[in-house]
């Protein structure tokens, strides 16, 4: 656990969104659902946090502590709304960095999302609208599941005799980010009862992601002005059991601080599975 000095020092006040657990699993839709049906059940309540500048901090960050942290990356690629310059240029590039973070025996790049705070950026890319409720994308359902989904069924289960770990890095195309940035909760400060499963409703299958519900123990943290050539890297789940941060919850927040003027965000992620 980082020193409580930090706590105060360079943050801010925002509202999260946190779902509220009522025992009945939210269902979460990402098209649009049939008649009569919500985009998404389950209550949700907005909380008032102070979310701390992570870059004061970020020589002290770690993936297996804290579940995420700041790497200066550059990449080759001219045109993140290029489909195919994304899979054949940035593909391995972080495949290459995720191996090196992490010394990983074999990493597997899988998915990709863009997302932009503006609609009309959204219906030129297809991209998707930035997430505002706490949450993790994988769960200890979900997780397992997914290396069975993309992998062999043979390949699969050996790999899962292993440690794993579904990793997420995620970019802005533009910068500086000023609005909708991403908070990010020290895994640290997320007590297992905190989490609650969600379905994940895509057409052709049913994932499954942990909501985050409010405790006072959480520690936001984001990185203030993020540029093109940072991403930040989120685990989403880890096989271990030893300790460890297996799950990151995070979210898009609107900073009270941001000018007026700022630049609607847009940013891609990447979803990797790390095998050792």
């Amino acid at each position: 656990m980082m020193d409580e000095s930090h706590t105060t020092q360079g943050s801010i006040e925002a509202t999260l969104h946190y779902a509220v657990d009522t025992g009945e699993k939210p269902v979460i839709y990402l098209y649009p659902p049939p008649p009569g049906v919500p985009q998404r059940s389950g209550r949700y309540t907005g909380v008032t946090v102070p979310i701390r500048d992570a870059r004061a901090i970020q020589s002290q960050l770690a993936l297996d502590t804290h579940g995420f942290l700041l790497q200066r990356h550059e990449t080759q690629v001219v045109d993140f709304y290029d489909e195919h310059e994304v899979r054949t240029v940035y593909y391995p590039e972080i495949e290459r960095l995720v191996q090196s973070i992490t010394n990983a025996a074999t990493v597997l790049v899988f998915d990709h999302t863009w997302r932009c705070a503006s609609a009309a950026k959204r219906a030129e890319h297809g991209a998707r609208e930035p997430v505002r409720i706490a949450h993790n994308d994988y769960t200890t359902r979900s997780g397992p599941q997914r290396v069975r989904d993309l992998l062999p069924a043979e390949e699969a289960e050996a790999r899962l005799q292993r440690r794993f770990v579904e990793l997420n890095v995620w970019r802005p195309i533009r910068g500086p980010v000023e609005d909708t940035p991403l908070a990010v909760c020290d895994g640290q400060t997320i007590a297992p009862q905190d989490l609650v499963a969600a379905d994940l409703k895509y057409r052709d299958r049913t994932g499954e992601v942990y909501l985050l519900t409010w405790n006072p123990r959480h520690r936001w943290y984001y990185f203030p002005h993020m540029q093109p050539s940072e991403v930040l890297l989120l685990k989403g789940y880890d096989s271990l059991t030893d300790g460890r941060t297996r799950f990151t919850a995070h979210t898009a927040f609107d900073d009270p601080t941001a000018p007026p003027e700022s630049v609607a965000r847009e940013s891609i992620e990447i979803r990797t599975l790390v095998f050792f």
